[in-house]
């Protein structure tokens, strides 16, 4: 489908009824598309502010309650949320998957949200999502339930590679992915022991990689035993927020020395939820506690973040270049040109 992106939500309400016709009344839809350019608008989840930006023609004490009713009462398909995101990216699968949690607290509740994006050319698209009740990491039925549901959505087929820092490492966990041939790369920490299947010998992982210096990299051809699964070894030497040197080692699927360049990939989705917090929707200005209500919110958002990308990428490709800086970057992201044409 050709986007034809502007900040009009007449546009996107057609967009929109391709994609729901089936599933909700036009009212819905419409209402939908008031909200995502609301929230473009706007920057925050705040319903006040929100209110007094919907392009409806209503006042904004009606568009108020019409938000607050949404919220309460609207039983919204998160599925369908994950299909209108896949059909509107900008590339074709296979996709490289970044999964990872991002979390807050307000008040006395616990804002968890474990979710998996697909990463492209410096972004990361939010796909599926599961909202935990609770602090911590996830734990690998959490897990292993989101990655089905994307399958189950999408296909296994549509999985290039999975990236993942070191909390996303545990036997269940590798055994599923190597058993789905699910190929990753993901960071484990140096601490870690593994198997040399040849000799049933356990070694500090971070031995292997003793002599690799700042900037250097080094696989290992060889497969090792991790957490009892099988799977490929890399390292580089990094250096860590303090400044101080240390072993960025990856455990991979297959295709060790693509691992580090691969990982880096792994960063983009963090941008996403800089965009979602602090740099763009302000997502953590909301009140709501409920996690169903919360639920919906984080699908508004996710679809607002993929509309403001491509409205970005349209204005570049189809409008105006956004200019390029003399360190070769352009002076704004795609996603921050397409905010800001429809907060214009």
């Amino acid at each position: 489908m050709e986007i034809k992106a502007s900040h009009k939500s007449s546009d996107l309400s057609s967009i929109l009824y391709t994609h729901f016709g089936k599933e909700m009344n036009f009212a819905r839809i419409r209402f939908f598309a008031l909200f995502i350019c609301a929230l473009c608008k706007v920057q925050t989840v705040c319903f006040e502010k929100l209110s007094l930006a919907f392009d409806s023609g209503a006042n904004s004490t009606s568009s108020l309650r019409r938000i607050q009713r949404f919220m309460a009462k609207y039983m919204l398909d998160t599925n369908l949320i994950a299909k209108l995101i896949f059909s509107l990216l900008p590339h074709k699968p296979p996709y490289t998957l970044s999964i990872d949690r991002t979390n807050w607290k307000f008040g006395e509740a616990n804002i968890n949200a474990l979710v998996i994006a697909i990463t492209y050319d410096g972004v990361a698209f939010p796909i599926v999502y599961t909202l935990l009740p609770k602090r911590g990491n996830s734990d690998t039925k959490e897990r292993i339930q989101l990655i089905d549901r994307f399958i189950a959505l999408f296909g296994v087929d549509t999985i290039g590679y999975l990236v993942a820092d070191r909390e996303f490492v545990g036997q269940e966990w590798m055994k599923y992915l190597n058993t789905m041939q699910i190929k990753y790369h993901i960071r484990i920490k140096g601490n870690f022991y593994v198997r040399n299947p040849r000799d049933r010998r356990l070694i500090k992982v971070s031995r292997l990689f003793s002599g690799v210096k700042i900037n250097q990299h080094k696989y290992l051809d060889k497969i090792y035993y991790l957490k009892e699964e099988l799977c490929y070894l890399s390292a580089s030497c990094i250096k860590n927020k303090e400044g101080i040197p240390e072993l960025q080692i990856i455990a991979s699927f297959n295709e060790p020395e693509k691992a580090q360049k691969r990982y880096k990939e792994r960063w983009q989705i963090e941008s996403a939820f800089r965009a979602i917090k602090s740099s763009g929707f302000n997502i953590e200005d909301t009140h709501l506690r409920d996690i169903e209500r919360v639920e919906k919110l984080f699908a508004l958002v996710f679809v607002a973040f993929t509309w403001a990308y491509i409205t970005g990428l349209h204005i570049h490709y189809k409008v105006k270049h956004i200019r390029i800086c003399k360190h070769g970057r352009k002076a704004r992201s795609f996603f921050k040109c397409g905010l800001n044409t429809i907060a214009g």
